[in-house]
């Protein structure tokens, strides 16, 4: 299986860090979430072909497509005014490979962090699909870890990204012993 990362955000917060809370910037931790989940898939037996963490989305699209990735992970932070917690795992909406995939990772990321579940969700074009999902030839899902502005997933955004990444490692390998 062949995997490309994308870490959320433009790289170094420049010019968009994505969301912020509790001195945490989405683009930092979705970085080194995405670093060491490469680690954990690599030591797997899995091969990650690429990682980009760009501003530009179609940028990140044809790097995937050229890539000849089976799978893409696009890895973010959700943010909701403080309000919000937990964990959600996007897929492009009428894919049941993307589906599958969105459930084992949700499923790891519950399971080992205790954090909320939010469930598996399905973007759709035109209503609320995201891009990456929509134009990305591989299976696709965009993992929101947990809520960056949230006071209790803060803290395991803070102190736990070795354990969301070996998480997002296991649901890639539950995933292709799935198919």
């Amino acid at each position: 299986m062949r995997v490309f990362l994308n870490p959320g955000h433009a790289p170094d917060g420049n010019p968009d860090p994505g969301a912020c809370g509790y001195g945490l910037r989405e683009c930092d931790v979705a970085k080194n979430v995405a670093d060491l989940a490469a680690g954990y898939l690599t030591a797997a037996g899995v091969e990650v072909v690429g990682s980009l963490q760009s501003d530009s989305l179609h940028e990140v699209v044809t790097a995937s497509n050229h890539s000849d990735a089976d799978v893409f992970l696009s890895i973010h932070c959700n943010a909701c005014n403080g309000s919000a917690n937990g964990t959600e795992v996007w897929h492009f909406y009428g894919s049941g490979a993307g589906e599958t995939l969105a459930s084992c990772i949700q499923n790891q990321i519950v399971t080992s962090l205790g954090t909320t579940d939010r469930g598996t969700k399905g973007a759709k074009p035109g209503v609320n699909g995201l891009y990456v999902l929509s134009n990305t030839d591989a299976v696709a899902v965009l993992v929101e870890l947990a809520f960056i502005d949230h006071a209790g997933d803060a803290q395991l955004l803070r102190s736990q990204q070795d354990d969301f990444a070996r998480a997002i490692a296991r649901g890639v390998t539950d995933y292709e012993g799935a198919c």
